[in-house]
C-alpha cells in the first residue's frame, strides 16, 4: 500500500497522493549560460526525465531562468543556498524552490521567501541532507537518521508557523541504511510527499547500484512520490536509472523493457548482443513493450508467452513470438531487423 500524502502541484506535475511517482533529474550546465542550460534539458526531456532542477549561485544565474523556462516542455526547479534575494528572484519564473529555510537567512528573510512562494503558488522542497546538517541538531544526535527527521521537522515548523504547507520533504544521506531508516521514521509522522534519493551516490555504477536499493526499498514499502538518482555522470543516466527502478517494482512502463536470460553455454546465439542492439535502436520508443530474449528452451518459452514480442533460442533456427504465439522462426542475423519490424508495426498504429 503506497503512503496516503497530500498532493503538490508542480507546473503541469502533481506529486503525492495517487498520482504517478516523477522522475526528476538535475542540470550539471552553468546556469547562466541559458543556451546550454536549455540544450540539456531538451535532452533530458526525450530520455524521460519529468521535473528538472537547476542550481542558482548567483543571480546571472537567476536572470536566466526566464529565458530557461520560455524555451522547456517540464517544470522547472531552482535549487538555492545561503541568499535569500536568489529565492525572490528565482520564484518570478520556476514552478518550484529548493531550500534549506535555515541557510537563507534569518526569519525576516524566510518570510520573505515564503510569502513570494505563497502568492505565486509554488511550493518549496525542504531538502534535509546529512552533509550540510545544523549544528546544534548534529551535536545533540550525530549523523543519524534521527538527526535527519529533526531537521526536517524543524524547517516544516518555520513553514508552518508561516502559514505554508505548499511542501514536499527529502531526507537524504550518502549512506543507504541511513537514508532508508529517515524516510521511515518522516513517513509516520505527517502526510507532506516525499522526493527520495541517495545523495553523492557516486559514479553511475556504484551510484546506480545504491540509489536503486535505497529508492527501491522505499518504493516497495509505499514510501515516496518523486525521486532523483543522483549521479557522477551525465544527467541522462540519472534519469534511465529511475526510470529501470519504476519499472522494476512495476510502479511505472516506460518504452521498451527488455527480459533478457543470463546466458550459459546452452545459449544457441549471442543474447548480449542481441539485447544491447534492441536497447539502442529502441530507447526512443516511448509505448511500454516487454521484449523477452531467451538463449534456449529451458524458460524462454515460458518467458517468450509473457511477452509481447519473444525470441527463443533453438538448434536449428529461433523462435519467434508474438502475444504469446509462435509466428516464426529465425536465423541470428533476422532477429533485430524482425523486432525492429514489429516494434515500429505496434508503436506506429
Amino acid at each position: 500500500m503506497r503512503r496516503k500524502t497530500r498532493q503538490v502541484k508542480v507546473g503541469n506535475v502533481i506529486i503525492g497522493g495517487d498520482s504517478p511517482i516523477s522522475i526528476q533529474s538535475m542540470c550539471n550546465t552553468l546556469t547562466k549560460d541559458a543556451d546550454k542550460t536549455i540544450q540539456q534539458i531538451h535532452k533530458l526531456e526525450e530520455v524521460g526525465c519529468e521535473i528538472i532542477r537547476v542550481s542558482v549561485p548567483d543571480m546571472e544565474s537567476a536572470n536566466a531562468l526566464k529565458k530557461i523556462k520560455e524555451n522547456i516542455s517540464i517544470p522547472l526547479v531552482a535549487d538555492i543556498h545561503f541568499d535569500y534575494k536568489l529565492a525572490l528572484e528565482s520564484a518570478r519564473y520556476v514552478d518550484k524552490l529548493r531550500i534549506n529555510p535555515g541557510n537563507i537567512g534569518d526569519e525576516e528573510k524566510i518570510k520573505l521567501v515564503i510569502n513570494e512562494a505563497k502568492n505565486r503558488n509554488i511550493p518549496i522542497r525542504i531538502g534535509v541532507n546529512m552533509g550540510s546538517l545544523e549544528k546544534d541538531i548534529e551535536a545533540k544526535y550525530g549523523l543519524t537518521a534521527k538527526a535527519l527527521v529533526e531537521s526536517a521537522k524543524k524547517h516544516i515548523q518555520l513553514l508552518e508557523k508561516l502559514d505554508f504547507y505548499n511542501i514536499i520533504i527529502a531526507l537524504k544521506a550518502s549512506d543507504v541504511p541511513r537514508t532508508i531508516k529517515a524516510y521511515r521514521m518522516f513517513a509516520e509522522l505527517n502526510d507532506y510527499p516525499l522526493h527520495l534519493g541517495i545523495t553523492e551516490a557516486g559514479t553511475g555504477f556504484t551510484g546506480g547500484i545504491k540509489s536503486a536499493v535505497g529508492i527501491g526499498a522505499l518504493l516497495e514499502q509505499g514510501i515516496g512520490d518523486t525521486l532523483r538518482v543522483s549521479l557522477s555522470a551525465d544527467p541522462i543516466e540519472e534519469v534511465k536509472v529511475g526510470k529501470e527502478i519504476l519499472k522494476s517494482l512495476k510502479l511505472r512502463r516506460f518504452g521498451i523493457e527488455v527480459t533478457a536470460c543470463p546466458t550459459c553455454a546452452r545459449a544457441n546465439f549471442d543474447v548480449a548482443k542481441i539485447v544491447s542492439d534492441i536497447e539502442e535502436k529502441t530507447q526512443s520508443i516511448k509505448t511500454p513493450l516487454n521484449i523477452a530474449v531467451m538463449g534456449c528452451a529451458v524458460n524462454g518459452p515460458g518467458e517468450a508467452k509473457e511477452a509481447d514480442l519473444g525470441i527463443v533460442g533453438g538448434k536449428d533456427g529461433c523462435l519467434f513470438y508474438k502475444n504469446g504465439e509462435i509466428i516464426g522462426k529465425l536465423r541470428e542475423d533476422e532477429i533485430i531487423d524482425k523486432i525492429i519490424h514489429e516494434v515500429n508495426l505496434i508503436t506506429l498504429k
